[in-house]
């Protein structure tokens, strides 16, 4: 399946973010549009995944996803073994670019990612920087000791090592997100939460 107009869609918006990571992404993404995906068993998220992406708020990118479910893997995070059992059942991610991933790279990270309507994503932390961009639904978001709405074509950066926590909003969240730096998930590390 080819997922051009998704992948371009998806540089357009990495390419805005004023980091030199995000414009290699963004090159990868576009050198990479007529990359064969084939065809994907839906995961047990797809209702929401279709729901969120359909929203009419949603960010093109979104609606684009809608359009290439089929050819999106949607699977549990590399770091599932690394979290609690509960998680994998409110969240869902697509890696695009990455080692092993239909893009390869091994100095980045590029993908989707899925959270459930009303979910918490507890407090955690990583080598890797990571930037998400939220395409569609909202999200309570906390960085550091900051916490902040979030809705469509807002981008978070975390530097390495800043806990982060997403609690998602009543038509969960669909967001890209990048891990450039130390992106092995060895550092992945879930921290004491007094809300998870």
């Amino acid at each position: 399946m080819n997922l051009s107009p998704l992948l371009h869609a998806l540089a357009d918006l990495t390419a805005t973010e004023p980091r030199h990571e995000a414009q290699v992404a963004a090159e990868t993404l576009r050198a990479a549009a007529d990359t064969d995906f084939p065809r994907q068993s839906p995961s047990a998220l797809s209702p929401g995944i279709l729901s969120t992406a359909g929203l009419t708020n949603a960010h093109r990118a979104a609606r684009l996803i809608h359009d290439a479910h089929v050819g999106l893997p949607w699977q549990d995070s590399p770091a599932a073994s690394l979290q609690p059992t509960s998680l994998r059942a409110i969240k869902s991610i697509v890696t695009l670019i990455g080692p092993g991933a239909a893009i390869p790279s091994e100095s980045l990270l590029l993908g989707l990612f899925y959270q459930a309507a009303g979910s918490y994503y507890p407090l955690h932390a990583h080598e890797a920087a990571e930037t998400y961009t939220i395409l569609a639904g909202t999200a309570q978001w906390q960085a550091g000791d900051g916490r902040f709405p979030v809705s469509a074509g807002k981008a978070i950066h975390h530097p390495p090592n800043l806990p982060h926590a997403m609690r998602a909003g009543p038509d969960g969240f669909l967001a890209m997100w990048r891990w450039s730096g130390d992106i092995a998930f060895d550092s992945y590390r879930m921290l004491p939460d007094p809300e998870g």
